[in-house]
C-alpha cells in the first residue's frame, strides 16, 4: 500500500478555480465495467492525465489528485483496477485490496488504460499523458509501450522490471520519480531502468531523492516536501515539454 487513507496530495489548491467532476462508470472492448473519477477545467488546456493509483485502487487521494490537475487546466481521470472482481459499488475503509490486486493482469489493465484514454478523447483532449504511484507507476510507464498514442507517462516509486524488459517498445517519453530509501526498489533496479530506456533511445528522466521513503509525495510526510515539490514541479514541466 502507498498512502494512509487520510493522506493527500502535497499539491497547493487554487481557491476559486473552475472545476466540475464526476463519479463514471466505464466500460472496455471487452465488457470489464469499472469506477472512475473524471475532473474537468472550465477553462481547459486540451491536455489530459489519466491517473493510475496504487495498489488499494481508486480512493480519496487519487480524486484530489484529480481535481489538483483539473485546477490547473487539465482533464484528469481516475480509474480504478478491480471492475472484474469487485464490482463497481462504493467500497468503503476496510475493503480488502490484495485478493484483488494478486487477480490483476496486465492485459486487464492496459483495456482499462485504453477505455480511459478513449473517454478523455470522446471530450475532445487529443494529448494525453499518464501518471501512477506504486503499482502504478510500473503500469503507466507500461502504458507507453501499450499503443494508446501518449504523449508521456510518468511513475512515482514504480518498479522498473516490466518497463525494463519492453524498453524497446516504449514510444513515449518516461519520467521516473523514485524514493532513495525505498525498501523495495534499488539504486541498481533504477540505474539499470535508465541503461534499458538509454539503449532504446527513449527519452527520458530518471530523479531519485535520496533519503526519502516509498510514498513520500504526500502531505503528511512533512520532513519530504522539498522533494513532493520539486516533484511536482517536475511533473508539471514534463507535461508542459511533451503535449
Amino acid at each position: 500500500m502507498c498512502f494512509d487513507l487520510d493522506s493527500s496530495p502535497p499539491i497547493p489548491v487554487i481557491s476559486g478555480a473552475a472545476v466540475s467532476h464526476d463519479d463514471l462508470v466505464l466500460e472496455t472492448k471487452d465488457g470489464n465495467r469499472f469506477v472512475a473519477f473524471a475532473a474537468m477545467s472550465d477553462e481547459p488546456n486540451g491536455v489530459g492525465v489519466v491517473i493510475l493509483p496504487d495498489v488499494r485502487g481508486l480512493y480519496r487521494f487519487y480524486e484530489e489528485l484529480a481535481l489538483r490537475f483539473a485546477e490547473r487546466g487539465y482533464a484528469a481521470l481516475a480509474f480504478d483496477y478491480f471492475g472484474r472482481t469487485a464490482g463497481v459499488e462504493k467500497r468503503d475503509d476496510d475493503f480488502e485490496y490484495m485478493p484483488h490486486v494478486q487477480q490483476t493482469t496486465p492485459e486487464g489493465v492496459m483495456a482499462d488504460v485504453a477505455a480511459a484514454v478513449e473517454y478523455l478523447r470522446k471530450q475532445g483532449i487529443g494529448r494525453i499523458v499518464t501518471v501512477g504511484f506504486c503499482f502504478g507507476g510500473r503500469y503507466s510507464w507500461l502504458a507507453a509501450a501499450g499503443g494508446h498514442g501518449l504523449r508521456g507517462a510518468i511513475g512515482f516509486y514504480g518498479r522498473p522490471a516490466e518497463a525494463i524488459d519492453r524498453a524497446g517498445e516504449i514510444s513515449a517519453p518516461i519520467l521516473a520519480l523514485q524514493a532513495g530509501d525505498d525498501q523495495h526498489i534499488t539504486a541498481d533496479d533504477n540505474a539499470a531502468f535508465e541503461r534499458a530506456l538509454t539503449d532504446a533511445g527513449v527519452e527520458h528522466e530518471l530523479v531519485t531523492y535520496d533519503g526519502a521513503p516509498h510514498s513520500f509525495f504526500d502531505r503528511k510526510q512533512e520532513e519530504f516536501a522539498d522533494a513532493s515539490e520539486d516533484a511536482w514541479k517536475r511533473v508539471l514541466a514534463f507535461i508542459d515539454q511533451h503535449v
